[in-house]
């Protein structure tokens, strides 16, 4: 079987490894923020957030999931550890006796109410701060476009 996988030049090579680097330093260093300024996980927090969002502070899971970019089976082990520290709840669905929705509790919404002003002050001091609005913006488009183009590669 040949190779035919074409290599990435050098210059390539280090901009994927600088990105993949970057990605985990900022992921463990807002972990670790997280953890010790709130006492919630990475994915505590993203869940949280992804409630927030939406007004009524309940998604169905198959909704939560696409919004956080999880495997179901990832998202069900997460909620039920949220569940037992009542941080979320799960609701019966009155439109649709077998549906459910994750539904943020009082609870929740205070923590990450409290939560959020130090995890934005982390994010502006590990991120923004070292960017110039010019880069920044151009952080921000090269983000998109390669979202998108993920978005658009069939798995």
């Amino acid at each position: 079987m040949s190779d035919t996988s074409q290599w990435l030049s050098p210059a390539e090579q280090h901009a994927w490894r600088a990105f993949i680097r970057l990605h985990q330093k900022l992921v463990a260093h807002l972990g670790r923020d997280l953890q010790a300024h709130s006492k919630l996980s990475g994915a505590d927090y993203e869940i949280l957030v992804a409630l927030t969002d939406v007004p009524e502070g309940r998604l169905r899971p198959q909704d939560l999931a696409k919004a956080v970019d999880w495997e179901q089976s990832r998202l069900s082990h997460q909620i039920a550890r949220m569940i037992k520290r009542g941080l979320v709840a799960r609701e019966d669905c009155a439109e649709d006796g077998r549906g459910i929705f994750v539904t943020l509790t009082p609870a929740g919404r205070d923590v990450i109410e409290a939560a959020a002003p130090q995890h934005v002050a982390a994010v502006r001091r590990l991120v923004i701060d070292a960017l110039s609005p010019d880069e920044l913006a151009t952080l921000g488009q090269i983000s998109d476009r390669i979202l998108e183009h993920v978005d658009n590669v069939s798995p």
